[in-house]
């Protein structure tokens, strides 16, 4: 009787689109849930086996729920989320994958009027350069934010029958979606919504393969910077040196000319004069005692593939250095800077050697790894926050 209740109060729920927050979470209720999501699936166009088939065998995921609702355990300062997004493994294969699809990214230059650069570089940090898509079935991720998700059960509800609607049309295969714990896919993680709206086939094979078609993914991330005020005639802003005691505007939402930025006393980092009518706004993620930069309407397009000035300046930054460019100038404001992604697997190969146990070593920093840093840290002196940096690596032997 008490589960027969409970899966009658799962299915009116979650057919509301409201989810089971605040509900007892357990197998029934998803299960009751999920049934009714293939109902609603079915309603909305998706044949019957492919609902089926891909919401099938969806149980509570404590990651998903987790991943949605939690705060990281440290803030990420930005040199820590630069160190390991653009380090030299990421440029050196951008700059082979740049020689390898010279072809298709010069036709995506031409017809989108995005810099070819800046396409690869969303690439490389999105699934560096489609190796690696995300841990999760997005189907089964979604159909958990909508059953035992907190917030937002509506949209992801949305989301899955998006997702489901594609795997109908035959654009994707059943069990290539592949991604993140929102519902992100393909090489360059587009949402189902946004991949409904702007993406592409560029191949001209008759489908929208964003997972398994390199020109489709690389043309369909043209076509969302484009829409999203991408012109390939500005660049996407510039380094600059701000004179000392500056007391000015700033902040992303404050522009003017160039040329009023150099009224202003600021200057390019090489010292060279701004001028013209470009407009830009200054931007200093850092605070004053760190880089310093002029950004265009074009790292506008760039963070709205991710709200965040971090990822805005990690798409510009690997742009730049996979096309040849150089490195920002101005130094970061620590001593003690982030892992790449070869010193973060060093870091947890060298946890375990000494005796903090975080498991198989695979370079990504989760609560093990934290963990085990914390207990390093606390038994070398140091501030005890769990960060993966340098201080803790040396400590430990790295090099």
């Amino acid at each position: 009787m008490q589960r027969t209740v409970l899966k009658k109060l799962a299915g009116l729920i979650c057919g509301a689109g409201v989810g089971l927050a605040g509900a007892t979470i357990n197998a029934q209720a998803i299960e009751s849930c999920v049934a009714s999501l293939k109902k609603q699936a079915i309603s909305a166009g998706v044949k019957p086996e492919i609902a089926e088939r891909m919401l099938s065998g969806a149980t509570y995921d404590e990651k998903v729920i987790r991943f949605s609702t939690s705060q990281p355990e440290y803030k990420t300062e930005i040199w820590d989320y630069l160190a390991f997004l653009v380090d030299a493994e990421r440029i050196k294969d951008g700059e082979k994958n740049l020689r390898k699809h010279k072809r298709t990214l010069s036709a995506i230059e031409k017809r989108y009027g995005v810099n070819r650069h800046v396409v690869l570089a969303v690439w490389g940090i999105e699934s560096d350069y489609g190796q690696f898509r995300g841990d999760f079935y997005t189907p089964h991720a979604l159909a958990n934010l909508v059953c035992a998700g907190k917030r937002r059960q509506k949209y992801f509800r949305g989301e899955l029958i998006k997702t489901l609607q594609i795997a109908s049309r035959g654009d994707v295969p059943v069990g290539d979606f592949k991604g993140s714990w929102a519902g992100a896919f393909g090489q360059t993680q587009f949402m189902p919504s946004t991949y409904n709206s702007l993406a592409v086939d560029f191949d001209g094979d008759g489908r929208k393969d964003l997972v398994n078609s390199v020109p489709d993914a690389l043309a369909s991330t043209a076509n969302f910077l484009k829409n999203a005020g991408w012109r390939d005639s500005r660049p996407w802003g510039y380094e600059v040196k701000v004179p000392k005691g500056y007391n000015g505007p700033s902040g992303r939402k404050k522009n003017a000319s160039l040329s009023t930025w150099g009224k202003r006393g600021l200057t390019k980092v090489d010292g060279g004069r701004l001028s013209g009518k470009l407009e830009a706004a200054l931007i200093r993620p850092a605070g004053a005692n760190g880089p310093a930069f002029l950004v265009t309407r074009n790292f506008r397009a760039l963070r709205s593939y991710n709200a965040s000035t971090s990822y805005g300046l990690a798409i510009a930054l690997l742009s730049e250095l996979v096309s040849g460019g150089d490195p920002f100038k101005t130094p970061w404001p620590t001593d003690n800077p982030g892992l790449s992604r070869a010193q973060r697997l060093e870091l947890q190969k060298l946890l375990n050697k000494n005796g903090f146990n975080v498991g198989a070593p695979d370079g990504k920093v989760g609560p093990a790894t934290r963990a085990g840093i914390r207990k390093a840290e606390a038994k070398y002196g140091m501030p005890v926050t769990g960060r993966p940096s340098w201080n803790v690596y040396y400590a430990l032997g790295g090099r």
